[in-house]
């Protein structure tokens, strides 16, 4: 048996839809592998009671299944889910490591990203890897289809996590099909920020790279509150606010000496829009670590 820590992780960043991802180095998953005639899987922590444990259903069972390596899988939820804050994609990662060592099956990490990326598929109906890159690599990632960009990073973060649930497919649901050639121009010129940021482990770039004008204004409509959590985190020196994938996590990157004022000041913003939160002070972390 193997277990494996998986880290949550932050996709889209704002400027970076469908492409950007960043783990943090908390809240995480845990989950336990061991060889089995056939998979089965057992969820306990966070949110358990809404994850599906057909293994057809559940990510860590659909990786098992593309691996052909049956297992016993337990996991342990420290990320709950339709939190934006890649928890399907963390116990996807956390299975595609396990199986690969107690199977040896020889993947390096990069090759198992497509393959945990397949276990999204079975949330949101598309293996996207902004997630499960960032839950593999670690530090901050760049997923194109074709090949996955990664860089170690160091940024301080806050993400703040409302009593509500917004799903993927809901959030995808209200992305637009097109944009402005004004916003593609602010969007581009963020992303080459926001990259530069991180190779540079710079929190001021970082927080001006998730500026974005079309899809995190109508993601943003889905969560109460968001616009006075944003306007709360800036006034307390967070360098810049977005929502943190599909939502509702709100996501604030910000200097070492501010994230606990920044925090606090998030989940006063929800408390007065009569929402429950709790705010996890962060940075960019590692990847799933695995212990023997």
């Amino acid at each position: 048996m193997v277990t494996v820590r998986a880290p949550a992780t932050s996709a889209n960043l704002g400027s970076g839809f469908d492409v950007f991802g960043v783990a943090l180095d908390r809240p995480a998953d845990v989950v336990r592998v061991e060889p089995a005639e056939r998979t089965t899987i057992e969820v306990t922590g966070t949110g358990s009671e809404y994850i599906p444990t057909d293994p057809a259903g559940n990510t860590a069972g659909v990786v098992a299944r593309e691996l052909d390596a049956p297992a016993r899988i337990r996991i342990d939820k420290g990320i709950r889910p339709a939190s934006g804050l890649g928890s399907s994609a963390a116990s996807a990662a956390a299975a595609a490591l396990g199986l690969n060592r107690v199977y040896d099956l020889g993947y390096d990490r990069r090759s198992l990203v497509a393959v945990a990326a397949e276990g999204e598929r079975a949330v949101s109906g598309h293996a996207h890897e902004d997630n499960v890159a960032p839950a593999l690599l670690g530090g901050f990632t760049a997923a194109t289809g074709d090949a996955v960009r990664h860089t170690p990073a160091d940024v301080p973060l806050v993400v703040c996590l409302p009593d509500q649930a917004v799903s993927t497919r809901d959030a995808r649901e209200v992305v637009p099909r097109s944009v402005d050639i004004d916003d593609y121009v602010e969007t581009a010129g963020s992303a080459a920020t926001l990259v530069l940021g991180m190779v540079r482990d710079d929190p001021e770039l970082v927080g001006r790279g998730f500026r974005e004008s079309a899809v995190t204004p109508a993601r943003a409509a889905l969560i109460d509150g968001y616009d006075r959590v944003r306007e709360a985190a800036l006034a307390a020196g967070a360098t810049g606010v977005t929502v943190s994938g599909a939502g509702p996590g709100v996501l604030a990157a910000c200097r070492d000496g501010n994230r606990r004022r920044v925090a606090a000041a998030m989940v006063e913003g929800f408390r007065e829009a009569g929402v429950d939160a709790r705010a996890y002070q962060t940075r960019t972390g590692n990847g799933a670590e695995l212990f023997e």
